[in-house]
Order: structure tokens, then C-alpha cells, then sequence
């Protein structure tokens, strides 16, 4: 087997975590001062400003190397953020979240090693429905 997911919405679960849930209240404010129906990069933006004004340590745009047999592409993809080196946020303004999303946010903590990942949709009406936390759990990692 080559690890295991879990996943759950952004209400409590199996997925507590504190980090986590700093993440998504940060993420509640911004939609509580903006609402839905703009776009991602300004999300983005909102968004780092709450998370700097927590205190948390985090980086943008982050790039992401992939290794494909004997090619290597140092910049194969950037996620949103990685906040506290834990976790990686993803943000979106679409409609509606789809399996490929969290199908994406999963190839993502892969590819980062990285354990937890917060997907966040900001075009809905309560921030709450629009978030899913996933945590990877390499094989014979526990």
C-alpha cells in the first residue's frame, strides 16, 4: 500500500488540529470581510495578511519540483501556501469543489512529503462548507 488518506470537512473530526483550525479561522475572517464571488489571487492576498497578523510562519507560492524517470522539473507546480513548514493550503473560487480538487491537494502533500493539507473554496456562503482537510500518511509511517 502506498499510504494512507484521511479526509474530512473543515468542522471537527478525526483531523483536529490547532494549526489547522488557526489556519480556517484565519480563512473565516477574510470571507466574513469580503463574502464570495472574487477572485482567488485576491483571497490570496487577504489571506496573508491574516496569517501574518497571527503570528503564523508561512510562505506563497511554492514551488515544487517532481522528478519523472530521468527528467526533473524544478518548478512543476506552486501550491498556495505552506504555513509552519505542516501544512499546505490550497485556495479556490470556483462553484463547486470536485473530486479532482482534493485528488490535486493529495498529489500535492505526495509530492511535498508534507502531512496535512487544507482545501479551501471561498465561493460559498458559509466559508465552513467550502473547506476539507486531508492528512498522508506515507506506508509504514504508523
Amino acid at each position: 500500500m502506498l499510504g494512507e488518506v484521511l479526509a474530512g470537512s473543515g468542522g471537527m473530526s478525526d483531523l483536529h488540529d490547532p494549526l489547522t483550525e488557526q489556519i480556517i479561522g484565519c480563512a473565516i475572517e477574510v470571507h466574513r470581510r469580503t463574502g464570495p464571488g472574487l477572485l482567488e489571487s485576491v483571497y490570496d492576498v487577504c489571506l496573508a495578511c491574516e496569517l501574518e497578523a497571527a503570528g503564523l510562519d508561512f510562505r506563497r507560492e511554492v514551488a515544487v519540483p517532481i522528478e519523472y524517470k530521468t527528467l526533473s522539473v524544478k518548478t512543476a507546480f506552486r501550491v498556495d501556501f505552506v504555513v509552519e513548514e505542516r501544512v499546505l493550503v490550497e485556495l479556490k473560487a470556483i462553484e463547486t469543489l470536485q473530486p479532482v480538487h482534493k485528488a490535486q491537494l493529495l498529489t500535492y502533500l505526495k509530492l511535498t512529503g508534507l502531512p496535512t493539507g487544507l482545501l479551501i473554496n471561498f465561493n460559498v456562503p458559509v466559508l465552513i462548507e467550502g473547506v476539507r482537510r486531508m492528512l498522508w500518511r506515507p506506508a509504514g509511517s504508523g
